[in-house]
């Protein structure tokens, strides 16, 4: 079955380490990545405590954050403790509004992301923003542009940007782009009226959100894919489930990764090494299926789930076929669509692999 990708429903019922969700699974917890940039010892000690106490793995999200399932509920003091010796929970008033999306492969977007991040998390008035609000900050490339951000600030070279907004956009300095994201985001504050109202996009069209700003079509990058980048490479994570097997990796190559919202993670300086990677069961080349595919926890972990999503994308990916390049399909369970980026291919609740198929067939023709 095949469906667009629909509204949000009403309740922000975003998770945080703070506040988990009540999965049939277990708890979940979700863990913010400003920029998705982390130490690969952070990783490691996450899995070992998800090890510990969940289901030993963790999953990369849609926006580069991490989240562990399948925990006990309520979550042992251990556990958190452990969570926050890694030093992934900065603010315990501001955990679930630090979204900040960054390209990925632009390392001197770094001391920006760290300055948004910090602004946010001083200001006690943006603690009020929704968990599902997102930042971006973009490279001249426009990579993660195709994310569906609220506020963003795109270089656009020599320090000079534009900050973006709701179709609209007004000249920037970079020495000027933090204070005028968050105050983007005060506004939003002031302007929404109701809690409910979580995103940019959900204001009505004459909302006074962002004086100065003119309809403005950023530079947009597609979402980077696997492969080498220069000495760099960009490694998938099949269905988004990072192993302990994958940090050992990683950890032999570098100290420090940034995980993509795209469900992949750069690995800087491995470009040489990935044979290795590879080896570990990472994706290092676009030609794998699993550099298209990806879906939802789905049954048995998830009570709205109808069918065992995962499985099905594994099956997918065993056939050997290979999937038209223009295509990113995402299965899901049910249609709340959980883990659905805008110009995915959406599937519902498929029977199986042969069903998935057969729909990107007919999508081919």
């Amino acid at each position: 079955m095949l469906a667009a990708v629909s509204a949000q429903p009403h309740l922000d019922r975003c998770p945080g380490l703070l506040r988990p969700h009540r999965a049939e699974d277990g708890a979940l917890v979700r863990l913010r990545l400003p920029g998705g940039r982390i130490a690969v010892s952070a990783l490691r000690e996450v899995l070992e405590a998800a090890a510990a106490d969940g289901a030993g793995r963790l999953q990369l999200t849609s926006r580069g954050n991490l989240q562990v399932r399948a925990l006990p509920d309520p979550l042992p003091d251990r556990f958190v403790e452990r969570i926050e010796a890694t030093g992934l929970l900065p603010s315990t008033s501001h955990e679930r509004v630090r979204n900040i999306v960054a390209s990925p492969l632009a390392p001197d977007l770094a001391p920006l992301v760290a300055a948004l991040d910090a602004g946010l998390v001083a200001d006690p008035v943006l603690a009020a923003l929704s968990g599902r609000f997102l930042f971006a900050l973009a490279d001249a490339s426009g990579s993660v542009l195709t994310e569906p951000y609220d506020v963003a600030w795109q270089s656009t070279g020599g320090g000079d940007g534009m900050l973006l907004a709701a179709g609209r956009g007004v000249a920037v300095p970079r020495e000027r782009a933090v204070p005028a994201l968050l105050g983007l985001a005060r506004d939003f504050l002031v302007c929404r009226g109701s809690a409910s109202v979580w995103n940019v996009r959900d204001l009505p069209a004459d909302a006074p959100l962002g004086a100065g700003m003119a309809a403005y079509a950023p530079r947009v990058a597609p979402p980077i894919v696997p492969g080498p980048v220069g000495d760099d490479l960009v490694a998938g994570v099949p269905l988004g489930v990072l192993t302990s097997a994958h940090v050992e990796a990683m950890a032999a190559l570098a100290d420090t990764v940034v995980v993509t919202p795209w469900r992949s993670v750069v690995v800087p300086g491995a470009a040489a090494a990935a044979d290795d990677l590879a080896a570990a069961g990472l994706v290092t080349h676009r030609d794998s299926p699993w550099s298209q595919l990806s879906a939802c926890i789905g049954a048995p972990a998830c009570a709205h789930g109808r069918c065992s999503t995962t499985s099905i994308a594994a099956d997918v990916a065993g056939t050997g076929r290979h999937l038209p390049r223009d295509l990113r399909i995402h299965l899901v369970g049910c249609e709340r669509q959980c883990g659905a980026r805008p110009d995915d291919v959406v599937v519902v609740a498929p029977a199986d692999a042969d069903e998935v198929l057969a729909t990107v067939a007919e999508l081919s023709r």
